[in-house]
């Protein structure tokens, strides 16, 4: 009767979380003031969208963008302005010095208008238009890929305030688990039922739970400030991020077509290929300098006051025609210039298209080997869990040391660390995936 009392206490000693109650022992945490407020992702990435300084940024450079364009168009459209000129001098006077010429000047006051009007300069302003147009359609095109960056940043720290989240949910049931281990190994020592070394591996783990505990709160709290940052908040908020539902589906079998796919969306690309062609229209308006310039003024305007020599109202038009002829070969150099700037973006788009190639491998063989390793670190946890099971039937039979048990609990707590890890971090690789070929969310 009393072997089976004591093998009766022995199996209550080694039973763990499962067979007991948890309790919720305090690691010096600070308490919250207020609860926590529920957040999903579709949330975080609202709220990102409108406070984040670099979507705003985005969308400030291509309205900027815009304005250049109607900077450039304005050539197309006349030039109107009103001029009131008063003079005082002696009557017939002549500018002697300066220059080869001699005006007359005479006592006047005069108000009149002037309209000039460009007629052509053979291509050059509708070169610079088209130029500034590309410009700003690749602006747009880098606010989105900045739309999308932010959007990746929030996605990976929402996931990864939840895999801190999730662990520190492991880091208590250690706890839990330990303490009780620890406690009824505590109550047998002192029965004489166990010994004292017994007790001091039990009291390790339950001090290696804690600690192990306060280093996995300390990282959500890390993640949540993380989040909290990319959210657009300059402090802290008291987030509590909602787990997302779903099945894990695998990986694409294939790479080639999400290459092609990246290589068509990534706004990045469509940018380079704007930023090329505004750069080739640039060198065609430079080169364009070398042609003439045509333009019409025409001037009408009345002198109330005047000298008997001036008319009431005088008026006139003209046409202009401006042949460049030798500048220094400024002209030349800068229509060399312009040449080398596009070719220099030819190659910063090449360049991009192989970087582009590289990451969406590289993406796709992270998530190929994340997939792979939740069916590994799966088995593992279930296996610990196993070995667990019977390193505390052993335990409790008398056939097993305390050192083979606190091994299981050592190896269950890092199968358990490692399968919650394996499931966040495919979902992690997954988003880097998307991001890489552009795909939709």
């Amino acid at each position: 009767m009393r072997t089976m009392i004591t093998l009766w206490l022995l199996a209550a000693a080694t039973c763990g979380a499962p067979c007991a109650p948890q309790q919720n022992l305090s690691t010096g945490a600070p308490p919250q003031a207020a609860p926590a407020t529920l957040l999903t992702l579709p949330e975080a990435e609202a709220i990102a969208l409108k406070n984040n300084p670099q979507i705003a940024v985005g969308k400030l450079r291509a309205l900027m963008a815009q304005q250049f364009v109607r900077v450039e168009r304005s050539a197309f459209l006349p030039t109107a302005f009103l001029s009131l000129t008063a003079v005082a001098a002696n009557p017939g006077s002549r500018v002697a010095a300066g220059a080869l010429n001699n005006p007359i000047l005479f006592p006047r006051a005069a108000g009149g208008a002037t309209v000039s009007q460009l007629i052509s300069d053979f291509g050059r302003t509708g070169n610079l238009l088209k130029s500034s147009e590309n410009q700003a359609k690749a602006e747009d095109e880098n606010a989105a890929a900045t739309k999308a960056q932010i959007l990746l940043a929030v996605d990976q720290a929402f996931y990864g305030a939840l895999e801190s989240k999730a662990l520190v949910q492991v880091a208590e049931e250690t706890v839990n688990a330990r303490s009780v281990f620890a406690d009824k190994v505590s109550a047998l020592t002192k029965a004489k039922l166990r010994s004292d070394l017994d007790l001091s591996f039990a009291r390790v783990e339950e001090a290696r739970s804690k600690l192990l505990l306060l280093e996995a709160r300390n990282n959500y709290g890390a993640a949540l400030a993380t989040l909290s940052a990319v959210l657009g908040y300059p402090n802290d908020q008291n987030f509590e991020p909602a787990e997302q539902g779903g099945e894990i589906s695998p990986p694409p079998l294939e790479v080639n077509s999400l290459i092609a796919q990246a290589l068509e969306q990534r706004p990045e690309v469509a940018s380079l290929k704007d930023q090329v062609l505004a750069a080739e229209h640039n060198a065609r308006a430079e080169h364009d300098l070398l042609r003439p310039t045509v333009s019409a003024l025409g001037v009408v305007g009345q002198a109330p006051v005047r000298d008997d020599h001036i008319p009431s109202w005088y008026g006139g038009v003209g046409v202009n025609v401006n042949i460049p002829v030798f500048n220094g070969f400024l002209y030349s150099a800068r229509a060399k210039t312009a040449d080398l700037q596009a070719e220099i973006n030819r190659q910063k788009l090449s360049d991009l298209r192989n970087v582009l190639a590289r990451d969406v491998r590289i993406a796709w063989q992270d998530s190929n080997r994340a997939y792979e390793r939740l069916g590994v670190t799966k088995q593992l946890e279930e296996q610990a869990s196993l070995a667990l099971d019977l390193s505390q039937a052993r335990y409790s039979l008398g056939l097993g040391s305390i050192v083979e048990l606190t091994q299981a609990q050592l190896q269950k707590t890092e199968a358990d660390i490692a399968d919650t890890d394996a499931r966040y971090q495919y979902r992690l690789t997954r988003l880097v995936l998307a991001y890489t070929m552009a795909a939709p969310k």
